[in-house]
């Protein structure tokens, strides 16, 4: 109330006319002062002359106040250009008086009137000094009152650079709340103990809980898009609101708006940069194209719609079998502009209706991003999981090869490396398959494999934001527990990149930087919503669940990597497989898949020999399926003798 009490009365009372005002008063005081000093502050001057020059001044200064317009400036908002438009104004008097003494020294029009070029000179040193000191002396009286009687929310600004300084201007400029700043952080010393505005420039060392507490933060706004995440976790860890500064390019209008800083997120805290993929041939890889993405209603599925819709595609065709996510992903093409897709609800399961599907769009690319991904449910419906995973993925690969679709780019998981869960042994077939798939097929057949993706249906980050809205505690399966992760973005662009560079049987992974524990990551999450650990919000460890890793791997055993043009971005060489007897063994399992899960698991494990079981039932197979092993081979070796002593 007090603030819009403020900014009433400097609507009302600083007008532009009666800054005009004040402003031709300013040039008759410094006129009378140039006098003074040119007549060493004696009155041994022509008064007469004086009083009949004054009318001039004023007309002149009018005119030219009135030209530039330095009056219709916010002076409590006063800023550079509002300076140099004083100075032009200024300027244009001081030339104009000139010209018109000069004019009248040799015309003679008024031979009384004459006024000394050092007096002009004087006159327009003291206007601009007192015109521009008046409005910075508004500005800061109005701006102490503020202070001294409006609570205003005291902050750090993390960034000595450019940003920090716009972010500073933005945080002055703001009407709807004050901010009173500080002091601004920043990593290179060169500038500790350096001012900006009169405000200093200090050691992030000295930022810790006793500064805090002496001098009342309230939050340190980051404005610094390179900072280290290791100086951003000691932030956070601090007792204190941690908010950032967006990215340039998305500033409004290039402009820095309050309400566009928002508090920092567990994605900043990851531990490496973004991945970005700059290729200019995705921009030609799919113009024209018919392309079905499946799953399109998923986390991945709808991301990649939305990045596949920005380029000049022929057609979309979305395809889920979840009707509701898949009328808001169609409602969101929409209300963007985006009108070139179908959505069909629809089952890869269902053969005869992908069959249908293809004949009817005849499409040139697939994106195959649908499967059951949740390990500990998984884990209790193997029946389910392979019908999904393997039949699905197998009956909409053997679609797209008879229909020759030009690529076939699979989403499959880090899971699938040296699996220890039915999920993960399910997507590892599915990349077995199409592999197999690819020796006899037209189309190229890519694999991408990656790890955890933020703020995905069913990943961890909803998780716990949902345990803290209800007052916790975060529920953890193990301590030492760590997985890679990367955002939904991030995961779509590596399978866009991938359907670009893919020659066909390349299986595409990418550096995701360090592992990240889950318990850090759970600490970090009560922090930043404004919570302390575990006083506030507890976490309890509930033990590995069936089929759950201690860590991931983006590597089987037995697997190399190949460099790509992207450094971030490799391409996995796998073992080598027996084609045909894979893809038999594979289309067998489809055939007999049945709800008797310890057959399955049993058949699923003969498949791929690194399939260890972890914390399941299924473990007792493990040592079942070495001795049927050690059996295959010794017979194999007796049948080989035979023959051969034949």
């Amino acid at each position: 109330m007090i603030n819009n009490y403020f900014t009433y009365l400097s609507q009302k009372y600083a007008s532009k006319w009666l800054v005009l005002a004040i402003d031709l008063a300013i040039v008759l005081v410094t006129f009378c002062a140039s006098y003074f000093i040119r007549f060493n502050f004696t009155l041994h001057f022509d008064i007469q002359q004086f009083l009949f020059q004054l009318p001039f001044i004023l007309v002149v200064a009018a005119s030219s106040f009135l030209i530039i317009g330095s009056f219709k400036s916010v002076i409590r908002h006063t800023g550079f250009t509002d300076v140099v438009n004083l100075f032009k104004a200024v300027s244009l008097m001081g030339m104009f008086t000139v010209l018109v003494v000069l004019a009248n020294r040799e015309l003679h029009v008024f031979p009384e009137f004459t006024i000394p070029l050092s007096i002009l000179v004087m006159h327009a040193l003291l206007n601009f000094v007192l015109l521009s000191s008046s409005r910075l002396l508004f500005k800061m009286i109005y701006n102490h009152l503020k202070c001294k009687y409006i609570v205003s929310k005291r902050v750090l600004i993390y960034g000595a650079g450019d940003s920090g300084i716009v972010t500073y201007n933005a945080l002055i400029s703001n009407v709807k709340e004050k901010f009173d700043v500080i002091g601004f952080i920043d990593d290179n010393t060169s500038k500790n103990g350096k001012f900006i505005n009169g405000i200093s420039i200090l050691n992030k060392s000295k930022i810790n809980q006793d500064f805090i507490d002496t001098h009342s933060i309230d939050e340190i706004i980051v404005t610094s898009e390179n900072i280290n995440k290791d100086n951003l976790i000691s932030l956070v860890n601090l007792p204190v609101k941690i908010t950032k500064v967006p990215p340039i390019e998305k500033w409004i209008n290039g402009e820095l708006n309050v309400r566009q800083i928002k508090q920092v997120q567990i994605e900043d805290l990851l531990g490496r940069a973004p991945i970005q993929i700059d290729n200019p041939n995705l921009i030609n890889e799919f113009n024209g194209e018919t392309i079905i993405v499946t799953g399109a209603a998923g986390s991945i599925g709808s991301e990649l719609v939305k990045q596949l819709s920005n380029f000049d595609v022929k057609q979309l065709i979305l395809v889920d079998q979840a009707e509701s996510p898949l009328y808001d992903v169609q409602q969101d093409l929409i209300r963007n502009g985006k009108y070139k897709f179908t959505a069909i609800v629809a089952d890869i399961r269902d053969g005869l209706r992908m069959d249908a599907i293809f004949q009817e769009y005849k499409p040139t690319m697939v994106f195959h991003a649908a499967a059951y991904k949740h390990v500990p449910l998984m884990e209790q419906s193997p029946y389910e999981s392979i019908k999904i995973n393997v039949n699905g993925t197998k009956l909409l690969a053997d679609t797209a090869s008879r229909y020759n679709v030009k690529k076939f780019v699979f989403v499959s998981t880090d899971k699938a490396v040296n699996p220890t869960s039915v999920m993960g042994a399910t997507k590892r077939i599915a990349e077995m398959y199409i592999s197999c798939l690819q020796k006899e097929s037209k189309t190229k057949f890519i694999t991408t494999r990656f790890g955890n993706v933020l703020g995905s249906n069913g990943s961890v980050i909803p998780l716990f934001k949902k345990q803290i809205e209800n007052g916790g505690p975060l529920t953890l399966t193990h301590k030492d527990i760590t997985r890679y992760f990367m955002t939904i973005p991030e995961a779509s662009q590596l399978v866009l990149e991938a359907g670009t560079m893919g020659k066909g049987g390349e299986i595409f992974i990418f550096d995701m930087g360090e592992s990240v524990k889950i318990y850090d990551l759970a600490k970090n999450m009560i922090k930043l919503s404004g919570l302390n650990f575990p006083e506030d919000i507890d976490i309890k460890i509930t033990g590995l669940r069936p089929g759950e890793k201690l860590y991931e791997e983006l590597l089987a055993n037995g697997e190399n990597t190949l460099a790509t043009y992207h450094k971030k971005i490799l391409i996995s060489k796998t073992r080598e497989l027996d084609y045909a007897t894979v893809k038999s063994d594979i289309e067998a399992l489809c055939i007999t898949n049945r709800f008797q899960n310890n057959n399955i698991v049993m058949k699923m494990k003969q498949l791929i020999p690194e399939y260890k079981s972890n914390n399941s039932d299924y473990e007792r197979f493990d040592k079942k399926v070495q001795i049927y092993k050690k059996v295959k081979s010794i017979l194999t070796d007796k049948t080989d003798k035979t023959y051969g002593n034949a």
